[in-house]
């Protein structure tokens, strides 16, 4: 969605509600470093941010340290804190960690996944299927509401395949790299026409589920080509000079 000054925001469904202002001013930094309403690179002074947000300095610096934890942001002893700069390097690397540890989760999930995680895969690909549905029925480009819903969607399926991983580090993890991966995706997905994708994105998540379903290791290497897929596609949609040597090629 886009607020009264243009900026884009996640969706919220499925989130719950904040529990201190620490968490309050985590979830809204996290989100507009995420949608790109918070350039990388962009200074975070103390002051500017609490007349951008209404917190109180103490909130702000709890979640500038977790940004700082989870490579959202920078801190260096002279300038403060400021976003952290997008990279091709940064982007290859944080796509091969995912895949390295999504895949580890994956496996276990499938050794150790019931009938329970079975049903919710099914149901997060049935929502996912209805949103691309939806969104292939619109006329002209999407706009950012569109993309954010399917946003939601997209990481509920990727997070239920790996959700019987009996990890939760493993998960968290996952969750964290999702976000590092987000903000190399979202620019190349917003103001993206219907019907001009290159590839067939829910064919690949169909052929994920089937095999996760059956069990078979052929899951982890479909995941693993899809996240390698997506990786080629935002190099090639982003303003970046051309790279020697690929590393996901």
């Amino acid at each position: 969605m886009a607020n009264a000054a243009g900026e884009r925001r996640i969706g919220s469904e499925g989130t719950a509600e904040p529990a201190t202002l620490g968490e309050a001013a985590y979830q809204r930094l996290r989100a507009d470093i995420v949608a790109g309403n918070l350039d990388a690179g962009k200074p975070l002074r103390l002051e500017a941010l609490r007349q951008r947000y209404g917190f109180s300095f103490s909130p702000l610096r709890e979640a500038l340290m977790r940004l700082q934890s989870e490579r959202l942001v920078l801190s260096t002893a002279l300038r403060g804190f400021s976003v952290a700069p997008l990279s091709r390097e940064e982007m290859r690397d944080a796509t091969e960690t995912r895949i390295l540890i999504e895949s580890e989760a994956l496996r276990r999930s499938m050794r150790d996944g019931d009938d329970d995680w079975e049903a919710g895969i099914v149901a997060a690909f049935h929502a996912l299927t209805l949103q691309v549905e939806r969104q292939s029925r619109s006329a002209g480009k999407l706009d950012a509401a569109d993309i954010f819903a399917m946003e939601e969607r997209h990481h509920h399926f990727h997070r239920a395949l790996i959700a019987d991983c009996g990890s939760p580090r493993l998960l968290e993890l996952a969750d964290q790299l999702y976000v590092e991966t987000q903000r190399y995706r979202l620019p190349s997905l917003i103001g993206r026409a219907p019907g001009k994708q290159r590839r067939d994105v829910s064919a690949e998540h169909q052929e994920i589920m089937d095999a996760t379903l059956r069990r078979s290791e052929a899951a982890v290497r479909h995941l693993a080509e899809h996240y390698r897929r997506t990786a080629l596609v935002i190099e090639a949609s982003l303003d970046w000079p051309p790279a020697a040597s690929p590393q996901t090629r």
